[in-house]
Parts: structure tokens; sequence; C-alpha cells
């Protein structure tokens, strides 16, 4: 019986545990725009957003952030799902354009296929830019995976987390979903790859 009652709170604190874990954010305390005089609230040289799950989402988020002001440049990441048709990444192009972004202050990659390809272009484009500190953005449950990804790439540049805690695929109450589950699990399971040497 002592058990069954101590399923929930196994479970609830699981929920915590992978809500904290998955989607570390850098943004904690800041406000909607940049401050300088707080080390972590400052301006970055670029936001960097991978597609992937909720790519509008995501690409929206990104946009958002430099309509605030948090940098100057956004980068967007990732090749077409489907050979013939456009990349994501010049998908994600097309909606900054169409929330009037101007093409100058738009960098693309549009090969990386996984989140480890996504980390390996872009830091490219972060040297040949000299691009020092960037914002990560990506859904809630892939930041930390991610995260991992971009920073194992240099030690010489700041990545900031941005996690995107809404859309279609994650939310505050992904854990009533099985989606949700799978999601956060799967993370989890390619976090541990991760650390073990495997492509992610």
């Amino acid at each position: 019986m002592k058990f069954f009652i101590f399923i929930p709170v196994i479970v609830a604190g699981l929920i915590i545990f992978l809500s904290i874990y998955l989607q570390p954010n850098s943004f904690i305390g800041c406000g909607e725009i940049p401050n300088q005089e707080v080390q972590k609230c400052v301006k970055a040289d670029a936001i960097v957003v991978v597609s992937g799950g909720d790519t509008e989402a995501r690409t929206a988020a990104g946009i958002t952030l430099y309509n605030n002001g948090w940098a100057d440049h956004l980068v967007f990441s990732g090749a077409a799902q489907d050979p013939e048709s456009p990349s994501n990444a010049a998908a994600m192009m097309s909606q900054a354009r169409a929330a009037g972004v101007p093409s100058s202050a738009i960098l693309i990659d549009e090969t990386a296929v996984n989140t480890q390809q996504n980390a390996k272009n872009t830091h490219s484009i972060f040297t040949q830019n000299n691009f020092n500190n960037v914002i990560l953005v990506t859904s809630g449950y892939h930041q930390r995976r991610a995260n991992l990804e971009f920073t194992k790439q240099s030690d010489t540049i700041t990545v900031r987390n941005h996690p995107v805690v809404g859309g279609n695929d994650w939310g505050w109450f992904w854990w009533l979903t099985p989606r949700g589950w799978w999601l956060a699990c799967s993370e989890l399971v390619k976090i541990i790859a991760f650390y073990l040497g495997a492509t992610s």
C-alpha cells in the first residue's frame, strides 16, 4: 500500500526534473529587451534558430527576440525534410522576411539534418562573422541537447539558451500527453547518447 502512495510523488518528481533539466533558460530574470548592465541579459551577436518539431513556433520566437533588440542577426539552420522541397532554413527565412526582418540580417544553413550538424554548420557561420555571443532558440524539450552540441563546438563562443515553451509540440503541461512523454524521454536517451559519443 505504501508503494502505491509513493507512485504519485515519484511521477511528480520525474515531471519536475525533466521540465527543469531539459529546458535550461538563460534569460530568467531578464526583461523583454536587453539590459547591458546585467551580464546574462546583454545583447548578443546573433540569434540562432534550429528547425525541427514546431519549426514555425521556434522561428517566431527568434523573430520576437530580434524585434526586441537582442541581436542584429538571425541564423536559421535546417535542411529540407523532402529533398525536392525548399530547406527548412529557407522556409524560416521566408517567415522572418514576412515579419519584416531585412534579408541583410539573415544568415542560413540549409544542409544540417540533425542537431550535431546544426551546431557544426552554424559554428562556421559564427566564425566567419566574428559572432562570439549567440542566443540559441529551440523547443523546450530539445534545448539541453542542442546546447550540449553547440557548446561542444567551441569554448570561445558564449551560447545562451532560450527555450520555446508553446506551439504544437511542447508546453508547460507536456506531461498530460503521450507525445509529451515520448519527446521528453527520447531526448533524455539522446542526451545519454551524446555523452557516450553517439551522433545526435
